[in-house]
């Protein structure tokens, strides 16, 4: 009987990855889409495809530099795309979800809504653990 390395498949493009090893490929993409401003540029990439000035707008709080950042390693990844719109004068660049993209939407939804539906637990666990211990 052949055995195998336990991170083979994580090294074989065709076989799916394994989060709970250290070396699989497969974590790199879960820093990315799961991070705060990924989640928040692809629900707003769900509604329709946006310049990005709009993007800045409709994401209040982030950097030029982070959104950049982030949209780089969106489309790197697959889940965005960049169209130019040699069209317009001067041209524009428009980003929009790719199908793969739209994939991640529903989770990222559920996590979004559990975030703001729990805003109040998570302040009141905050609140007990800060305060101070008597004696």
């Amino acid at each position: 009987m052949e055995t195998t390395h336990p991170h083979t498949a994580c090294d074989d493009a065709s076989h799916r990855g394994d989060l709970y090893s250290a070396e699989c490929p497969c974590r790199d993409i879960l820093d990315l889409v799961a991070s705060k401003w990924s989640a928040l540029i692809i629900g707003r990439l769900e509604e329709r495809a946006h310049r990005f000035g709009e993007l800045r707008r409709a994401v209040p709080g982030i950097t030029q530099k982070m959104l950049t950042q982030t949209l780089r390693g969106l489309e790197h990844d697959g889940l965005v795309d960049r169209t130019v719109l040699a069209h317009k004068r001067p041209p524009q660049v428009e980003y929009s979800l790719t199908d793969l993209g739209h994939t991640v939407t529903e989770p990222l939804a559920a996590m979004r809504e559990w975030t703001e539906r729990h805003l109040p637990d998570v302040r009141a666990a905050r609140l007990r653990f800060d305060e101070p211990t008597p004696g």
